[in-house]
């Protein structure tokens, strides 16, 4: 009889334990207010994404916002001017609904900067000689409309881009066969708008690494590998990072298919 009590004892634990789990998994919305760490006012047009759902908001006048989130999912917030911070989400921010959440203002300290304006003589042949030297070194193949940049005088670099040209199949499997997961992810981020604002106003290359889960040298090792020049990868922001990863990765896949 004992036995029979215990067995039955065991299984309402974990019928109830099985709930409060399914509890834990439900997708609801979460409203929560963003202030400065500071002065305690409340932040406007704070960048909000669900890492797990990716799905993106911003914050309105009263520092609110509110958006669909699981227990444990992570809520990536970002300011201009303030340090990104990174918010696992509890049934406390469920239960309670006034969750406040403060970021710090950065602190940047500004070095002197020398400006050497170009001595200009207004003769081209003499100014000319005078501009700075582009080292990167463009490649082409015979029969290709367009040269390839390597982006550097080393032997290994001319490797590089004849492996992008010859087998690109399996330099593309090895780049993105590492992330599946993550890549899926790009149909996703760029289907959001308010992601892709956020990306449009950012060169840091910060958020896209914690979207994908890449590591920034990850990142620009994809771009080299695809045949996009140092200057785009430097320059470029983060949206137009995003666009030329989701380019590359469709080509990819094309590839991989007719293997």
């Amino acid at each position: 009889m004992r036995r029979i009590l215990l067995t039955f004892f065991f299984l309402v634990s974990l019928m109830g334990f099985a709930q409060t789990e399914e509890e834990n998994q439900e997708i609801r919305d979460i409203t929560a207010t963003v202030v400065n760490a500071q002065t305690d006012f409340p932040l406007e047009s704070v960048h909000v994404i669900n890492l797990n759902l990716v799905k993106g908001t911003i914050t309105d006048q009263n520092g609110r916002f509110t958006i669909s989130a699981a227990v444990n999912d992570t809520l990536y917030l970002s300011y201009l001017g303030f340090k990104t911070q990174k918010v696992r989400v509890t049934n406390d921010m469920f239960r309670f609904g006034d969750t406040k959440i403060a970021l710090t203002e950065l602190a940047y300290a500004l070095e002197e900067v020398i400006v050497r304006p170009y001595q200009l003589t207004g003769y081209l042949e003499i100014d000319v000689k005078n501009l700075p030297i582009n080292n990167s070194q463009q490649y082409s193949i015979s029969g290709l409309p367009t040269s390839y940049e390597a982006g550097s005088k080393n032997p290994s670099a001319v490797t590089k881009v004849l492996g992008a040209i010859l087998n690109p199949a399996d330099l593309l499997r090895n780049l993105f066969g590492k992330k599946p997961r993550q890549m899926r992810k790009l149909r996703q981020i760029k289907e959001d708008d308010n992601i892709r604002d956020l990306l449009a106003s950012k060169f840091d290359r910060e958020t896209l690494m914690e979207l994908l889960q890449l590591e920034k040298v990850d990142i620009e090792d994809i771009l080299n590998n695809c045949n996009y020049s140092k200057s785009f990868i430097t320059t470029a922001n983060d949206l137009q990072i995003l666009d030329a990863i989701s380019s590359c990765y469709e080509e990819y896949k094309v590839l991989n298919r007719k293997q």
